[in-house]
C-alpha cells in the first residue's frame, strides 16, 4: 500500500512493518526530561528519548524497559502509555512507535555505545535536533495528555504529518 497522506494511515488497514518504543524519564518536580544524543541506528545524530525496536515475543512495556537499560544503564518502572506514533517511509519502510513515560527509574544516566543521554528543562528542548514530528506530539506528552499521530516521511523530510490529541485515552480509541 502506498501512503502519500498521514490520513491514509488507518489502524486496521495500515500494518507496520516493524514496532518500537520510547520512554521518557521524567524529573517532574525539576521539570526536566532524559534525552539522548543517538549514536547509531534511525535518527542517529538526533536527540530522542531511549528507545528501539520491540523484539519479538515482547511487550511494548517490556521493550520500554529493556531500551532504557540498553541506551542509558537505568533500570525503569511503573511506565504510563501517553500515546503512539505511526510513520510511513516513501522507501516502503514502516513503524508503530508506542510512546511511555515514567517518574520512576534507578541507577545514573551513563553514555553507552547507542546514546549520550543528558538531562533538559521541558521549556527547552532542542526541538530543531529531533525529528520534525516531536514538536508536535511532545508538549503533548508533557501536557499529560494522550496522542495518536500519523507520519509520512521521505528520509528525515516530513511529506505529511497528522496527530489527534485528547486528555483521556478513551477518547482515541
Amino acid at each position: 500500500m502506498e501512503v502519500k497522506s498521514a490520513r491514509e494511515i488507518v489502524p486496521g488497514m495500515w500494518i507496520p512493518i516493524e514496532e518500537s518504543v520510547l520512554c521518557f524519564v521524567r524529573k517532574r518536580m525539576d521539570k526536566q526530561v532524559l534525552l539522548i544524543h543517538k549514536k547509531t541506528g534511525l535518527g542517529a545524530g538526533l536527540i530522542n528519548a531511549p528507545g528501539g525496536r520491540i523484539k519479538r515475543g515482547e511487550t511494548p512495556e517490556q521493550a520500554a524497559v529493556r531500551e532504557a537499560r540498553e541506551e542509558v544503564n537505568i533500570h525503569v518502572e511503573e511506565l504510563s502509555y501517553s500515546g503512539d506514533l505511526c510513520f510511513q517511509f516513501t522507501n516502503g519502510h514502516s513503524i508503530k512507535g508506542y510512546v511511555f513515560q515514567t517518574e520512576t527509574w534507578f541507577g545514573r544516566p551513563l553514555e553507552t555505545t547507542e546514546a549520550i543521554p543528558f538531562w533538559c528543562g521541558e521549556d527547552s528542548i532542542p526541538y530543531d535536533k529531533m525529528w520534525v514530528d516531536d514538536v508536535l506530539w511532545l508538549p503533548q506528552l508533557l501536557a499529560d495528555r494522550y496522542f495518536s499521530g500519523r507520519f509520512v516521511f521521505n528520509d528525515q523530510t516530513a511529506i505529511s504529518m497528522s496527530l489527534d490529541v485528547e486528555a483521556s485515552i478513551e477518547n482515541l480509541i
